[in-house]
Parts: C-alpha cells; sequence; structure tokens
C-alpha cells in the first residue's frame, strides 16, 4: 500500500480532527533548519500566539515536539520529584493515566474520584488538599475525552493559587474549543494537542508554564528524570542563547503556524461560540432519535459528545458501518464505556453544519436499516 491509496475520510471521533487546506499547504513548505533565524522567528511567533489561545502571559509557552501525551508526560516529570504528594482527579481515562503517570515517576498519590460522566467534585479536590497539606501538585482534565464531560476549575484555582500547591491541567481536547483561561484561573501548567480543536495533524504538544511552576523547577533537587521532555533544557534553545536541544519538527510547526493563524483570525470568541452552537445541535439531534447523552447535564462538552445508543442497538456494528460505508469515523467506548457509547468530535474544521448534516443523514439511514432488521 501506499499513502495515495489511503481513501479521504470525514474525521468525526474524539481526534484527529479535519485538517484544512491552508495547514496542508503550510506542511508542505520548504524544510529548513531548526537554527534557521527565518525558523526561530516563526517559533517566536508560535509562542505568542499560543499565549492567547491559552489565556496567558507566561513566558515559557511553546509546543513539545511530541503528541498530547508527551505533553502531559512533561507537565509532570518536570515538577513531580519522587516522594511528592500528588492529588489527581479521576473520572475517566485521562485522569487515570495522570495517576499513573505521577506512580511512576516515584509521587504518593491520592485520588479524588467520581462516577464516570460526571465532573469531580471541586469541593472533594479542595477538602482532599486540606486534608493533604504537603500536597504539591493537584492534577485536573479540563476536558476528559473519553466522557464528553468539562470540568470546572475556578474554585480549585482560587484556592491554590496562593498555595505552594501547583495546578496542572490536562487541556487537549478543550484549547481552542472552549475558554481555557489560564491565568485568570490559576492553572500553573496547562498542555494540550494540536489535533483537536486547533485542526492540525497529531505531533505537538502546546504546554505553558506560570512562574510559580518555574520556580518550583528551578528549586528541585534533582535534574527533571527525562531528559528529553526538561523544560530547563528546552528553555535554552527557546531562549536567546538558542542553545541546541533537539531538532525540532519543522514542517509540523509550519502546520502549527497556519492553524493558529486561523486560530486568529476567526477570533476566539466566535470560534467558541461556532463550537457550542453545532455541538448543541448535534446532541439535541442525537436526543430526538433516541440517543442518551452520557456527560453530566450542565457539564457536557460540546465539542466532545458521548452518547448511548439506542435500546437493542450495539455501536461496533454501525460505528463499523459509518466508517466502510460512509467514509464517516467517529469514535467507541474507552474502559467501562467500551461497547456501549459513541464519542462524536465537532472540533476545528470538522466544527460545522455541514459536518453535522452528514453525520446524521448517514445515522438515520443505518437506523432505519436497523429497525427493519
Amino acid at each position: 500500500m501506499q499513502t495515495s491509496d489511503v481513501d479521504s475520510r470525514l474525521l468525526l471521533g474524539p481526534g484527529p480532527s479535519p485538517v484544512s487546506e491552508r495547514v496542508l499547504r503550510a506542511l508542505a513548505h520548504p524544510t529548513v533548519g531548526h537554527l534557521d533565524p527565518q525558523f526561530l522567528e516563526l517559533m517566536d511567533d508560535v509562542g505568542t500566539r499560543l499565549r492567547r489561545v491559552f489565556g496567558t502571559d507566561n513566558r515559557l509557552t511553546f509546543p513539545i515536539s511530541a503528541t498530547g501525551s508527551a505533553g502531559m508526560e512533561a507537565s509532570l516529570a518536570n515538577v513531580i520529584e519522587p516522594g511528592d504528594e500528588v492529588l489527581v482527579g479521576v473520572n475517566g481515562v485521562f485522569g487515570g493515566r495522570l495517576a499513573e503517570m505521577a506512580r511512576r515517576m516515584g509521587a504518593r498519590v491520592a485520588t479524588v474520584e467520581a462516577e464516570w460522566g460526571r465532573i469531580v467534585p471541586e469541593e472533594a479536590v479542595i477538602e482532599a488538599v486540606r486534608a493533604r497539606p504537603g500536597t504539591r501538585v493537584v492534577a485536573l482534565v479540563h476536558a476528559e475525552t473519553s466522557t464528553g464531560v468539562l470540568q470546572p476549575l475556578g474554585d480549585v484555582g482560587r484556592f491554590l493559587r496562593e498555595t505552594p500547591t501547583l495546578l496542572v491541567v490536562d487541556a487537549v481536547t478543550s484549547l481552542g474549543g472552549v475558554p481555557v483561561d489560564v491565568d485568570a484561573t490559576g492553572i500553573d501548567v496547562c498542555y494540550s494537542g494540536t489535533q483537536k480543536c486547533l485542526g492540525v495533524p497529531p505531533g505537538l504538544a502546546p504546554i505553558t508554564f506560570s512562574e510559580k511552576a518555574l520556580r518550583r523547577i528551578e528549586g528541585r533537587s534533582a535534574p527533571c528524570q527525562s531528559w528529553y521532555l526538561d523544560v530547563g533544557l528546552i528553555a535554552g534553545y527557546l531562549g536567546q542563547e538558542r542553545r541546541y536541544h533537539h531538532t525540532a519538527p519543522i514542517n509540523m510547526l509550519y502546520a502549527l503556524h497556519e492553524g493558529l493563524r486561523i486560530v486568529d483570525e476567526e477570533g476566539l470568541e466566535a470560534r467558541y461560540a461556532r463550537h457550542a452552537r453545532v455541538g448543541r445541535a448535534l446532541q439535541s439531534a442525537l436526543i430526538d432519535r433516541g440517543f442518551t447523552l452520557f456527560a453530566q447535564e450542565g457539564h457536557r462538552l460540546p465539542q466532545l459528545t458521548a452518547a448511548l445508543l439506542p435500546d437493542g442497538l450495539e455501536e461496533g456494528p454501525l460505528r463499523n458501518e459509518l466508517l466502510h460505508r460512509f467514509g464517516i469515523e467517529i469514535g467507541g467506548g474507552l474502559g467501562p464505556a467500551k461497547g456501549k457509547l459513541w464519542r462524536v468530535g465537532l472540533m476545528g474544521a470538522g466544527a460545522t453544519d455541514a459536518s453535522v448534516d452528514t453525520l446524521l443523514a448517514a445515522v438515520d439511514q443505518l437506523l432505519t436499516a436497523a429497525v427493519r432488521a
């Protein structure tokens, strides 16, 4: 098989999301060196544009040269040392993954857990920190991709702001789709991925560190356990000295730059409104067709909808038929939700009325055939 044999799909799953022609063309621009003055200027502009999307003035804001999971690992590896007490909110796959990463780094991990599909109550997180006054890090998932839950953060951020405890937030599925507001919320480390609401192929992990987090990093008793993800070393490449650290993925950074230009041209508020509008339209239409929304009412992501199918329908065969008959990719459930629900993403360039209409037309055909059978 060759790349020319790969069929086009309408990507309406939990990621990757559709990539615009502008971003694809940016990928094809001539490759230059990672220390070329042109590229360094572009990298600086990427940092500036990422600050706007994150809602921060943090000087250390940049894309890690790896996917969102590496952003997760970098966010913890740089601020955790063996023996640190870490508190993680777990209400889905990615909260569980944060906890597992922290354990592997030698942290003493406690969790505040909630039923899948429900938020982690902020008051429970605050009480857990009060009960463990030595807590060094609290980690929460803003947009839980496995369930479609949008986690509130404001109360926790306000509580931790004047304490030594750092707030680490997973914004992989939220950045560019709903407000993140790093500085206003009081987030100290926030990471994301390019393949969701930014509408760029997978391969980079935008991340930002507050001054409070940088002081923690500078005061470590031992170096970060990961050489590649050590932001102290990466900062040397990003700063005035431009010290060599690794060869950046030049063309992927072209793509991210173009994706961020598209975000700026649309405007963040307009972009949030677009994701909200099409997400609500899809969720309402699915309810009308007998689906049940999985995420807690009032805390549902517009850009990632998790829905239980009508009684008597198997999600796997219908999802496969969507892909092979209609060329539409959506996601299935993970963990305890495996085999029970669909996860539909309307993100970035895919967050359109046309995407909703195309998907619903295909779903209607599948449901009609299922009833006849």
